[in-house]
């Protein structure tokens, strides 16, 4: 699972990344606090344009969708896509084929199960570099109005050794991509076999995570601050690992 995602990452930080640009550069908002339930448009790298660097709304409409009502109920079950049937399932086999992105990111943040509580936990790359999560894309059209939607899915796998200890009731983990496949994954040169082989937990020794204080369980509260990953010491971290 993941749901919420730091994207506090200015444009020239993505363009310089990615070796891309942004065709609109005054619609991006960076933000230290995204959440899938909101809708949220994150920038991507996608199939077929490597250039550039879209804004995707985060719940997939499969192309194939009929109404207006359905795209409303597939976009809040489509966040996330398990990575061991992307390539069998309606909503996410053709976008598998031929419709993959990368998701850039600072950081993710999940929920650790301790007794009766929820710890929050923020996680990051070990440099503190932007990292790349797999994902999917598609674009629905809707036929009464000719309105046209770009959505995109977060792929997860099994969680690696860290994740499974922090995100210990689900125990999974958004696939991010070793910096040498990111080519690779949205190329449409590559295989379904050889993305597949993608689509793997990443080391452990790579990320880095720290316990946060409870403002992002806060719906009411203004989350794009960088206080919303300052490290929170807990009475009970010794407990966690």
């Amino acid at each position: 699972m993941c749901f919420s995602v730091n994207v506090n990452l200015v444009k020239d930080e993505l363009e310089n990344r990615y070796g891309a640009s942004f065709p609109d550069r005054d619609r991006y908002q960076p933000s230290y606090y995204y959440h899938a339930f909101g809708l949220p448009e994150l920038p991507a790298i996608c199939s077929g344009s490597a250039g550039t660097i879209q804004l995707l709304r985060w719940g997939l409409i499969p192309s194939w969708t009929r109404s207006a009502g359905d795209a409303d109920v597939i976009r809040y079950k489509t966040f996330n896509a398990r990575a061991e049937s992307v390539n069998s399932k309606p909503s996410f086999s053709k976008s598998f084929r031929s419709k993959r992105c990368i998701i850039p990111v600072r950081g993710f943040f999940e929920w650790q199960h301790v007794g009766n509580d929820k710890i929050p936990w923020y996680i990051y790359h070990a440099g503190e570099e932007i990292f790349s999560i797999a994902g999917l894309f598609d674009q629905w059209v809707e036929s009464s109005t000719g309105e046209v939607f770009n959505t995109f899915s977060i792929i997860t796998s099994d969680a690696n050794d860290l994740l499974a200890v922090i995100h210990n009731s689900k125990k999974r983990m958004p696939v991010i991509l070793n910096r040498s496949d990111e080519t690779r994954w949205i190329s449409l040169m590559t295989s379904s076999d050889d993305a597949m082989a993608m689509l793997k937990p990443c080391p452990p020794e790579i990320l880095r995570a720290h316990t946060i204080g409870n403002l992002v369980n806060n719906k009411s509260a203004n989350r794009n601050t960088p206080e919303v990953i300052k490290p929170f010491e807990r009475e009970n971290n010794s407990l966690l690992f």
